[in-house]
This record gives structure tokens, C-alpha cells and sequence, in this order.
């Protein structure tokens, strides 16, 4: 019905609205005024008003075909429209958008919807004439005569439905709809349905909760046998319950999403918590099984087991309604399966994961380059000498007289050669830990926490080829505003005079720390951003940047010792300062002269560089890989998104309106939600009516 709404093509965040934190705000009367201003195009006695096409088509961008179905707007319009009168005044629009931020705004919408009469109840006529006009019930009709319907609105149809009753109807219908749709294919009453009509079913009724994968297997999960009427119900309350599966999953593996689940296991939780029943988590194998060897798994890299983890759930469980997104710049499939991956297309997606691990490092460089200053020349300063008082205090009184000093642009001494060189640093540290974690990753998604910290740990080594003449200039550079009256200093002269291999001086010390530093990183902002996922597995870019963040404060203070050592090796000694030979013999020296707290200076400046850096950077890279995505046949980073199977009849084209204020940002989801939820599919295409509506006078 909707068909300019599509979850899966899109960066997915929960929608609320409400006046609170958590939620979305009520739009400002006057910037919704200027919205509404904008496409009402009725001027009735001086007041302007929307058309029913103003309403849904313009301004709600749904269904935009030329041949678009004429009732279902004006069905949709009657939302909006509580005089219905066939025009929604500026009162009305603010108040639908007022409605949107209740926390049971689908239910109201939907009510909304039946109340044909504006009178805030839903009657017997109201109720059969939006039921009549439904997709599903030109296919399969429903008995509006049947005992359910009289329970309902009494033996006569008189009994006026209020919202709270109206909700359980609602609910209540359309399990009623599959049982009557059952009895439809069963005359004789033996109990039984043969596979096809359990899948004519299945795809009539039923659709609103089949994603293509599930569509595609429900004979196959039959195995060929007839569907007795238990099997039916207890597969319908599967697909009806997904959600309550997935919360059973984590809590048998006390929150992980890769632990993999026997039956047994499934079954054990789910006693203990809900009411699911054997026969389900049966079937939930068993389609499992079905969707692994009908070809899916080529795409999962699994064979069918007795196991499931908790991704295979998303190939069942269609996208939620209440799901709000922002949309992807650009979305490319190299490949149609894995087993198309030639060595052309991995060396394609290494290429890929180059380049955004470039631009995401020299993001995060340059965000926090100002700290990575100071910690460096306070890991310079030396103590213990006879050359004379200290230069600075401490972090901040460093920062400060490199201001005073040297001005604003002082704090960004050397960013020039560190962007230069952090792209490929950050890039080939991203893609080698990537690489790595790729090739130790079992069929189901599992990675082993010491190939883990073997992929960060190769991932650190690899970058020294880059890290360490980047650092050697940078340091030279960042400590030469420290001489008064001093020479201007340029990279390109500090490499003129180190020469090839001066310029990785102190490359042991840089293994030295590097190595442990991504050893530790990586596992720990892999676990870290697993534990900040909802519930789907997905992590919000907040929470990215929060595991980066963490992730680089054991990390950075741990590995510091290093860091001073291989500061000292690499900056120049001036007249009366300690000259050191290698490795073994500053920390020799070190040791001696300035004692075991030298080791540690400048680690709050590490900590603060360092933290906030890797987070942004490791934010950025995934947020790219969001927005420009790529599907190479190989993996992509956990919690990057949730791979959602989409409803069997989700469109494909998704427009952002950006008059979509206030609580019209869950309209169209919302909307969505009445079919997505209730099956309540209303037609497409039909025979558009010419109406003529007055046009706004131009001012």
C-alpha cells in the first residue's frame, strides 16, 4: 500500500515521540503552520484547507503512481480528517501530528481509520466498510455475519465499539481471519490443509508477516506432509511472536549474539518466561533448517545444524514497524552470493576498506591532534637534569603556553605530515584487523577472544610501516616551538636530514607499543559495542562512539612506558639532555635518572588523545561503511547494522520529506505499521477521480 516506504533500505533507529528525552518532540505551531501553508490548496471562506490528495499524496508522499487507488486515499486522508468533511483544516493537521506522539499511536491511527462517523466509535458499518475495501478481502472474503463479529457488536450489529475495546478487536480479527481462512480450505473439517493451501494462506492472510525468505520455504517446511490446524496456529503465533523469540535467545545466552542455541536450550528459556509453546520452537527449527538448505546459507556461510544464533532470526522476523531511519547515500552489491567472490572483488573491498579507514583516521586526527601535542611535549620534558627548570606544570599548563606562545594554530604544529600519514595508517590498521578477524571467524559468526586479540595484534605491527617516520616528523615538528627564537621547522626538511632509515628510529619501541595497544583495542571495542546493541544487535552511532571510546582508555594508559620510550628515541636531543642508544638502554636510563613515574608522563594526555580518537575514528569508518555500502560477499562490522529480511511486499523507493516535522516523522512508518501489524492492506492502483480544488491566489 505504502509504496514509499522501505525499512531495509535504511539506517534503522527507533521511533518515539513524546516531550521527553527519549522521544520526539511536538512540532512548533508556526513551522507546521508554514508545512501546512505549504500544500493546502482549498481556500474554503479564507481559510485554507487540504484535499485528501494534498494529505496523502503531497504532503505523505504515498501513492505517488498515476493510476493511484482513489478510496484508499481518501481512506487515509479520513485519519487527519475527524470532521469529515473531505478537507483537514490546519486543527485537524496539528492534531494528528499531536496524536503521532502518544505512545499507542498505531492503535489510535488505526481507530481513527474505522471511525468513518468522527463520533469516536466504531460501528458495525464503519467496521465493514474499511474491511470490505481491503486487498485481503477481495482475495479471501471474510464473513461479517460470522459469530465473531456478533460477540463483537452484539446479535443486531448495533453495539458501538469504543478505543479501548476496539484495540482488542482489532488484535482479535485477524487470528480470527487465518481460522476462517483455514475452515475455507478444509470443508470436510478433517483438521487438515494440504501444503499449497497452507501457503495460499500463509501468503493471503498472512503476509504482512512473511519476509521473502520465509515466503519462499513455506512448503518446504511442510517436508510435503498436510498442515493439521495446531501446526497452522502454533506457525502463525511463531511469526506473530519473533520478537518475544529474540528476548528468549538472550536470555538462554545471558545476552550474547553469537552463542549458539540448541533446542533444548531455546525451550528451557522459553518456559521460564513466556508462553511459547514446544510446537513453536519445533517449527522455529525447523524453518531454520528449511531456510539454511534452500540456498540461504550460501549467502550465511552455514550449513543447516541443530544450533541457531541469533542473526538467523532476522531471516525470519520482517522489519518492525515502529523503526525510524536515516537514509544511505549510496548501496552497492558487488557480488550476488560469497561463492562469487573472486580474488579481484576481495582485493575491491580491501581497496574500499582503505579508503574509508583513510578518511575516518584523518577525522579523527585532526579532532583530537591539539591533545596528541601536548601529551608529546609533555612525555619530551625532561627531569632530573641539570638543564634547568621545567617548562610546564602539567597538561593544562602546557596547553596554555603553547596558546600564549604560539597561537591557536601552535596547537596543530605537524597535523599536516600526521594527516598524510594517518590515512594510511588507520586505514591499514582497520583493514588488516578486519582482514584477520575475517579469516578466524567460524560459519556461524563466531570469533574465538584470541583470534581476536591476534587480529589486533597484527593489525598494530602492520601499521608501523607508516606509523613510525609519521611519528618521528610529527614529534620534531610538534617540539619546535619549545626553542625561543628558533628557525621554522618543516617536514620536508626533517626528512631531508633523518633520510630513509633515520626515519624509523625507534621503529622497536613503536612495535612496542602499537602492537599491544590494537591487541587490546580491538577485542575490547568488538565486546564493548556488543554489550551498547539493542536488541536487534544494532548500535546506535552514539554507542559506537561511547565502545571507541572505552575501548581506548585500557589501552592508551597500559601501553605508555612504550610510548615515552620510543618519544625519547625519536626527538633530538639538545645540549645537555641524555642521549639514548635503543630501547633497553632508555629504559635504563630513564629508570635511573627520573625513576618509575617518568614511564608514565603525559598518560592522561595519552588517555585523552587517544580515547576520543580511536572512538571517532572507528564511529566514522562504520558510519561510511553505512552510508556508502558495499556488499562484498564478506562480512561487515557487527552492530553496523541489522540485517532485517524485508516484508514480501516492501517497496523499494524511499523519499525523505523534510516538512516532516515534529511527530510526522512516524507518520509514514506509522502508517506503514497499520499494514505491517494488522494486515490491513488497502489498494494501490485503481482509477484516479478528477477533483478540482481552488488554487491559491499568488501574493
Amino acid at each position: 500500500m505504502f509504496n514509499n516506504f522501505c525499512p531495509i533500505d535504511w539506517i534503522i533507529q527507533p521511533v518515539q515521540c513524546q516531550d521527553g528525552s527519549s522521544f520526539l518532540k511536538r512540532a512548533n505551531t508556526e513551522k507546521l503552520r508554514e508545512v501546512f501553508q505549504k500544500y493546502a490548496s482549498h481556500q474554503k471562506d479564507g481559510e485554507y484547507f487540504m484535499t485528501s490528495e494534498d494529505f496523502v499524496r503531497k504532503f505523505l508522499g504515498l501513492f505517488t503512481d498515476a493510476a493511484f487507488n482513489d478510496e484508499s486515499v481518501r481512506l487515509l486522508a479520513g485519519i487527519a480528517d475527524t470532521s469529515k468533511d473531505g478537507l483537514i483544516s490546519f486543527s485537524e493537521f496539528q492534531a494528528f501530528e499531536g496524536l503521532l506522539c502518544t505512545p499507542d499511536a498505531l492503535y489510535k491511527t488505526a481507530f481513527q481509520l474505522f471511525d468513518r462517523q468522527g463520533n469516536g466509535t466504531v460501528s458495525y458499518a464503519d467496521f465493514a466498510e474499511v474491511v470490505q475495501k481491503t486487498e485481503l478481502h477481495s482475495k479471501i472474503p471474510f464473513s461479517l455475519d460470522s459469530p465473531f463479529i456478533r460477540r463483537y457488536f452484539g446479535e443486531k450489529k448495533q453495539r458501538l465499539i469504543n478505543y479501548a475495546e476496539f484495540t482488542q478487536l482489532l488484535h482479535d480479527f485477524h487470528e480470527e481471519y487465518a481460522m476462517e481462512a483455514f475452515r475455507s480450505k478444509d470443508p470436510a473439517g478433517s483438521g487438515y490443509i494440504s501444503p499449497l493451501d497452507f501457503q495460499d494462506i500463509m501468503v493471503k492472510v498472512k503476509r504482512h508477516l512473511l519476509t521473502a525468505d520465509v515466503k519462499d520455504n513455506l512448503v518446504a517446511v511442510t517436508e510435503g506432509h498436510k498442515v493439521s490446524f495446531p501446526y497452522f496456529m502454533a506457525f502463525t503465533s511463531l511469526l506473530n511472536n519473533m520478537e518475544l523469540i529474540k528476548r528468549i535467545y538472550l536470555h538462554s545466552t545471558q545476552g550474547s549474539r553469537t552463542e549458539p542455541v540448541t533446542k533444548d536450550e531455546l525451550l528451557f528459556a522459553a518456559q521460564t518466561m513466556s508462553q511459547i509453546t514446544p510446537l513453536e520452537i519445533d517449527i522455529l527449527f525447523q524453518l531454520t533448517g528449511a531456510l539454511q538448505q534452500s540456498g540461504w546459507w550460501r549467502r550465511k556461510k552455514i550449513q543447516a545444524s541443530s544450533r541457531i544464533v541469533y542473526s538467523d532470526l532476522s531471516y525470519i522476523a520482517p522489519e518492525h514497524y515502529t523503526k525510524h531511519i536515516t537514509t544511505r547515500l549510496a548501496e552497492i552489491k558487488a557480488v550476488e552470493s560469497p561463492a562469487d567472490r573472486s580474488a579481484f572483488i576481495q582485493i575491491l573491498e580491501s581497496t574500499y576498506r582503505f579508503t574509508l579507514g583513510s578518511l575516518a583516521g584523518a577525522v579523527g586526527a585532526t579532532v583530537v591532534y591539539p591533545i596528541d601535542l601536548v601529551k608529546t611535549r609533555m612525555q619530551n620534558q625532561r627531569t632530573g637534569s641539570f638543564i634547568g627548570e621545567v617548562a610546564y606544570r602539567n597538561s593544562f599548563d602546557c596547553f596554555k603556553k603553547v596558546i600564549r606562545h604560539e597561537g591557536v594554530l601552535g596547537l596543530y604544529r605537524g597535523l599536516l605530515p600526521q594527516l598524510m600519514g594517518v590515512a594510511p595508517e588507520k586505514a591499514i590498521k582497520l583493514t588488516v584487523n578486519d582482514l584477520v578477524r575475517d579469516k578466524f571467524t567460524d560459519k556461524q559468526g563466531v570469533i574465538p577472544l584470541w583470534c581476536e586479540v591476534l587480529a589486533g595484534a597484527c593489525a598494530g605491527g602492520s601499521q608501523v610501516v607508516f606509523t613510525n617516520p609519521l611519528e618521528i616528523v610529527k614529534i620534531r615538528l610538534q617540539v619546535a616551538g619549545e626553542i625561543a627564537g628558533g628557525g621554522k621547522v618543516r617536514a620536508l626538511s626533517v626528512v631531508r636530514e633523518l633520510g630513509l632509515f633515520g626515519l624509523y628510529k625507534g621503529a622497536r619501541a613503536c612495535l612496542l607499543r602499537d602492537v599491544p595497544f590494537s591487541a587490546i583495542y580491538f577485542p575490547t571495542y568488538a565486546h564493548t559495542k556488543a554489550m551498547f546493541a539493542d536488541e536487534d544487535g544494532y548500535n546506535h552511532p552514539l554507542t559506537l562512539l561511547a565502545a571507541g571510546a572505552i575501548a581506548g582508555v585500557p589501552a592508551a594508559s597500559l601501553v605508555t612506558p612504550a610510548d615515552v620510550i620510543k618519544t625519547r628515541l625519536q626527538v633530538v636531543a639538545r645540549t645537555g639532555q641524555t642521549t639514548y642508544s635503543g630501547v633497553w638502554d632508555a629504559t635504563k636510563k630513564i629508570m635511573a635518572e627520573e625513576g618509575p613515574r617518568a614511564f608514565w608522563k603525559g598518560t592522561a594526555a595519552r588517555v585523552f588523545r587517544s580515547s576520543p580518537q580511536f572512538g571517532v575514528t572507528l564511529v566514522t569508518y562504520e558510519l561510511l561503511q553505512r552510508l556508502f555500502y558495499v556488499d562484498f560477499g564478506g562480512s561487515h562490522p557487527t552492530g553496523s547494522e541489522v540485517h532485517k529480511s524485508k516484508p514480501m511486499d516492501a517497496p523499494s523507493n524511499v523519499r525523505i520529506n523534510a516538512d516532516h516535522i515534529g511527530g510526522y516523522r512516524a507518520a509514514v512508518p506509522l502508517l506503514n505499521g497499520i499494514e505491517s501489524k494488522f494486515g490491513l492492506f488497502l489498494p494501490r492502483f485503481g482509477f484516479s477521480q478528477q477533483t478540482s480544488s481552488a488554487s491559491k491566489p499568488s501574493s
